[in-house]
């Protein structure tokens, strides 16, 4: 099936699926994040290909990826505003080791969007009636 736009930028869909593979063997080794993952992985292969459906959907607009990403995040539980700037970090480290520096930069961009969007959601579950947010440790 050929998508019906062109891509954000130029990828394969097989540098997307090292991106993702090698950002989530970080993130099992990072003492934040390593915790929050490991309550809802059980088969980090599936998790892996999801993500990567997630990606290749949005990027190369392949159609590819099932789900709600925002819905997950929230519904999650033990996922904090915080936790997003390590996410991006660590993100953002990924990228710069797995690709040049044009398709790292493009891709950084958009997931840093994408984290705000998503952290926006979280925000607003944390948050007491009439948009007050409750205040206490992000993570």
């Amino acid at each position: 099936m050929t998508p019906a736009l062109p891509p954000r930028f130029e990828i394969t869909r097989a540098e997307i699926e090292r991106v993702v593979s090698a950002f989530y063997a970080a993130c099992r080794a990072h003492p934040g994040l390593a915790p929050v993952f490991a309550a809802h992985v059980t088969d980090w292969p599936a998790h892996e290909a999801r993500v990567s459906d997630f990606w290749a959907n949005t990027i190369l607009h392949e159609r590819c990826y099932v789900g709600n990403a925002m819905q997950a995040h929230v519904q999650a539980g033990n996922v904090k505003p915080g936790m997003f700037s390590m996410w991006l970090d660590l993100f953002d480290n990924t990228l710069q080791s797995e690709l040049s520096p044009t398709k790292a930069a493009a891709w950084s961009a958009l997931a840093h969007r994408i984290g705000q969007t998503l952290r926006a959601g979280v925000v607003n579950r944390e948050t007491l009636p009439g948009g007050i947010p409750k205040l206490g440790n992000p993570f």
